[in-house]
């Protein structure tokens, strides 16, 4: 039924999970003989990867990837590109005391009562570990529109109450929590330092500016790059919302504050975030994201079980204290392929 797949012209399709042998993605429509970057494609995993940062889980994966289709001498064949990430260090046992409760702020429930099945071991297919295969497959398209001169940057400016008021591209890499601002990042964390020494949680905002567009990308009516966009970003699990451009602001203004006007040199301001009737209209293309706190906690929760009792019970095991961080290079992928999608459609491959 495509539940598991993504994208127009270029489609992806995930698979495998949390607790399983692997996880993977085939990349259905790739251009051929584009040269791939596999020490790019590793790094962009290890921004994922889970103990790939102190302020993250503990959970230790190393995210390696095996390619095992649509690659010849290093070059895209133009054929399905399969990819995979073997699972090595699941903790399965961590789950088996809470294997028949449904955890709050889970899928547990409703995945459950959708199919009749669960797997209870981190989520499945639900867990946040699905995510892996979007970023292999999103580094690739990303090496694919920086070529053709597009890049994609996505950031922190907000954690729980903290906020980033500068925008400093140089100093995202500089942090722990990838915000564009100095004074801010060292705020954020230990604001979440502190939400883990308590066993709570935290969410925040993730900001993301795309450079280097062209004018014509997106399909209207139902394929806008803003509606495919937003329909890529909040498939992301723990995405709760989304605006573009002045987003929800837009509402509290007049239209002479909002529209963005012209000269013969092009626009003069950039309320609408890029887009216009759903077509890049050439600026940067601005959006954010919310992203909920973590659901897993270690403090004690009340739900009910399969049979419906009651329970109060607390959820053990390896787990984010703030998914904002590990989320960043996720909303990136799912921007990359978005796009490159909508960018074969326009000027083909």
């Amino acid at each position: 039924m495509g539940a598991n797949t993504f994208g127009t012209a270029l489609k992806i399709t995930t698979f495998g999970e949390s607790h399983g042998e692997a996880i993977g993605v085939v990349i259905d429509g790739l251009q051929s003989n584009f040269t791939i970057d596999l020490e790019d494609l590793q790094y962009q995993m290890a921004r994922r990867r889970p103990g790939g940062n102190v302020l993250g889980t503990k959970r230790d994966e190393k995210d390696t990837v095996e390619i095992l289709s649509g690659l010849f001498e290093g070059k895209t064949t133009g054929t399905p590109l399969t990819i995979i990430v073997r699972n090595t260090n699941q903790r399965s046992a961590d789950y088996t005391d809470i294997s028949a409760v449904y955890r709050p702020g889970h899928a547990d429930y409703t995945w459950d009562k959708k199919f009749g099945l669960r797997d209870w071991r981190g989520g499945g297919r639900s867990s946040g570990r699905e995510t892996a295969a979007r970023v292999a497959a999103g580094a690739i398209a990303k090496q694919i529109l920086k070529e053709k001169g597009v890049n994609i940057i996505s950031y922190a400016i907000q954690i729980g109450t903290i906020v980033a008021n500068e925008r400093d591209f140089n100093e995202i890499e500089n942090n722990l929590v990838s915000a564009p601002d100095k004074t801010a990042a060292v705020e954020m964390q230990k604001l979440i330092e502190d939400v883990r020494s308590k066993k709570e949680s935290v969410g925040g905002i993730i900001e993301t500016t795309v450079s280097g567009l062209p004018v014509g990308l997106g399909e209207p009516v139902f394929n806008k790059a803003d509606a495919l966009l937003a329909h890529a970003i909040v498939s992301i699990g723990a995405v709760k919302g989304i605006e573009f451009g002045d987003g929800f602001a837009a509402s509290l203004k007049t239209g002479s504050e909002n529209n963005d006007p012209m000269d013969k040199n092009g626009f003069l301001s950039n309320h609408a975030g890029g887009i216009n009737g759903g077509i890049t209209n050439g600026q940067p293309l601005i959006f954010r994201c919310a992203v909920k706190p973590t659901s897993s906690i270690g403090k004690e929760q009340k739900s009910v079980d399969t049979e419906g009792n009651e329970k109060i019970f607390v959820i053990d095991g390896r787990h984010d204290p703030c998914i904002c961080v590990r989320i960043i290079p996720v909303v990136e992928a799912m921007t990359a392929i978005t796009l490159l999608s909508l960018w074969y459609e326009q000027f083909g491959r």
